[in-house]
C-alpha cells in the first residue's frame, strides 16, 4: 500500500482529478539521512481503459521538511512507467531511475536517472544522449556475415547469420554465398537499461541493450549489450558484447579504470 503524505494528497486533488500515482518508492535521495518519498504521477485518457499514460511527472517529497519538488520529463507519455532507487554514482545516496515504455513497434523505452543530492535535481542519464553518443554501422557481407561497427567503442563485430535459415539467406545471397546487392542494417535506440551491481559494492552499474535490425525492423539479427559505470561525472562503457538469443558471439572489452 502506498503512503501518501497529506500535503501530497491535497495537491493531487487540487491539480487534476485524472492524475494518478503510477509508481512510488521511498528512500534517502537528498542525502540528509531521512527517508524521502518519490512518485511518478500521470494522467490517463478520459473514459479509456488503455494502459497508456501521459503528462508523466516526477515528484519528490522531502521527508524532513515535507517540501514538494516537481520535475517534468521531456518524454512524458507511454506505458508501464516505473521507478527504482539506487546509488549509481558511489556517493552512498540513492539516485532516481525512471523507465517508460514507448509502446512503439521498435520496442523503444525512455530512461532517465536523476540525482537529488541536497535537494538539487540533476539529470545524470538521458536515453536520448546515450542513443546519440553510440552510433553504429551495420552492413551485410559475403559468406553469410553481417558486420557491426561500434564507432564509440572503436570495435568491429562479425555476425554469422546462417542461423537465419536457407529461405532467408536465399533472398540475400547467391548460391556461392555472394551478396546479390549491398544491404545496410542499423542498431535501434535503447530497448532495455537494467541496474546491476556488478561489483557487489552497493553501487549500481547499467546494462544497456539495443536491438540490431537487418533489412527491416522486424528482421532482428541480435543485440548490442553495453555495460556502463559512473566515472566522476558521467557514465562510460567498460564492457560490450553482441548477443543472439541470449548467446554472446563476440565481445569487446575496455580496461576498468581504477
Amino acid at each position: 500500500m502506498y503512503y501518501y503524505p497529506m500535503y501530497f494528497q491535497r495537491q493531487m486533488k487540487i491539480n487534476n482529478k485524472r492524475t494518478y500515482v503510477l509508481d512510488f518508492k521511498q528512500g534517502d535521495v537528498n542525502g540528509d539521512g531521512i527517508i524521502d518519498y518519490v512518485y511518478l504521477v500521470g494522467e490517463k485518457p478520459h473514459g479509456s481503459q488503455s494502459p497508456f499514460r501521459d503528462n508523466i511527472t516526477l515528484k519528490i517529497i522531502d521527508g524532513k521538511t515535507n517540501r514538494l519538488t516537481t520535475i517534468p520529463l521531456k518524454e512524458n507519455a507511454g506505458y508501464g512507467p516505473s521507478l527504482f532507487l539506487g546509488d549509481f554514482s558511489g556517493d552512498k545516496v540513492d539516485d532516481i531511475y525512471i523507465s517508460i515504455f514507448s509502446g512503439g513497434s521498435g520496442g523503444y523505452t525512455f530512461y532517465y536517472i536523476y540525482s537529488f543530492l541536497n535537494n538539487k535535481p540533476k539529470l545524470i542519464f538521458d536515453f536520448e544522449k546515450f542513443n546519440d553518443a553510440y552510433p553504429y554501422d551495420v552492413s551485410y557481407k559475403d559468406d553469410y556475415k553481417v558486420e557491426v561497427i561500434s564507432q564509440k567503442m572503436n570495435t568491429k563485430y562479425l555476425l554469422d547469420i546462417q542461423y537465419k535459415g536457407e529461405e532467408y539467406l536465399s533472398e540475400i545471397y547467391n548460391e556461392n554465398g555472394k551478396l546479390k546487392e549491398p544491404i545496410e542494417g542499423w542498431v535501434n535506440p535503447l530497448g532495455g537499461l537494467y541496474p546491476i551491481d556488478f561489483q557487489g559494492d552497493g553501487t549500481y552499474e547499467l546494462y544497456a541493450e539495443q536491438r540490431i535490425a537487418g533489412r527491416y525492423n522486424a528482421d532482428g539479427l541480435g543485440y548490442v549489450q553495453t555495460s556502463l559505470e559512473w566515472d566522476k561525472n558521467k557514465f562510460i562503457p567498460f564492457f560490450q558484447t553482441i548477443g543472439i538469443f541470449g548467446e554472446d558471439i563476440s565481445m569487446g572489452k575496455k580496461d576498468k579504470k581504477k
